[in-house]
């Protein structure tokens, strides 16, 4: 099956081919796609009483006799696609990422994946797009994200996450088919607490590098006099934390 994500809050407004077709008036279609035989041609066309959005007819070998293709060279197939299971990994303590996404200058990216990180990043609204495996017992610690809303779709395991927003937390599991949002700005974290790893795939709503700050970065980027002040702690008292734990 696929997972489809909509760079829209809005309700999503499609047209299909079919829709289009018959929406136009006979006359107007005939002027248009100058078949032989005119309208007439055009009137023998009927529509179904099923919405045809997924088409699969009962004789479809009959209707159907050539389904080949003419694959596009590089420079145009990878401004569509990208192959994100065979693209780097970036391991993190408890997990891995993998990306579909613009970076900046192309950093990590090979030539085919710098054709489409530019085309994400040439077209408005766009998606970042990510498969995050979380070990069993893994954490993705608390982080958010200054330019995007964050969607995801577990594809397998369960997990447990929060989401924490103006000092409340709101706490929920997760499992297969289960759908995860967190608003920009929010921040959230997530735990894989089954046996078997958890598997999200994740949407941003950016095509432009996506800015994100976590928990250990911004409270090791905080000077310990700070700390000491907020948490009503001994300043040495912060020397515990190691600051090369990612």
């Amino acid at each position: 099956f696929f997972v489809l994500f909509f760079s829209t809050h809005d309700e999503l407004q499609t047209l299909d081919v079919d829709d289009a077709f018959f929406s136009t008036p006979e006359d107007i279609a005939a002027r248009a796609l100058k078949p032989q035989g005119g309208v007439s041609f055009i009137r023998t066309f009927k529509k179904q009483e099923e919405d045809q959005a997924v088409n699969l007819p009962a004789n479809l070998n009959e209707l159907v006799n050539n389904a080949t293709y003419v694959q596009s060279p590089d420079n145009l197939v990878w401004k569509f696609f990208y192959d994100l299971k065979g693209s780097t990994e970036y391991p993190f303590q408890g997990g891995v990422f993998q990306w579909a996404r613009y970076r900046i200058n192309g950093t990590g990216l090979n030539e085919k994946e710098k054709i489409f990180s530019e085309s994400l990043n040439k077209h408005e609204d766009t998606l970042t797009l990510a498969t995050l495996r979380i070990f069993s017992n893994g954490l993705g610690q608390p982080h958010f994200h200054f330019n995007a809303n964050e969607m995801g779709f577990v594809i397998s395991g369960c997990g447990q996450v929060g989401v924490i927003l103006s000092g409340v937390t709101s706490n929920f599991n997760i499992g297969i088919g289960d759908v995860i949002f967190f608003p920009v700005g929010t921040q959230h974290y997530i735990k894989s607490v089954c046996d078997e790893d958890l598997v999200v795939v994740l949407a941003y709503s950016t095509g432009n590098q996506l800015e994100t700050l976590r928990m250990n970065d911004y409270f090791h980027g905080t000077a310990d006099h700070i700390l000491a002040q907020l948490f009503f702690k001994n300043q040495e008292e912060f020397q515990k934390f190691p600051r090369a734990f990612k």
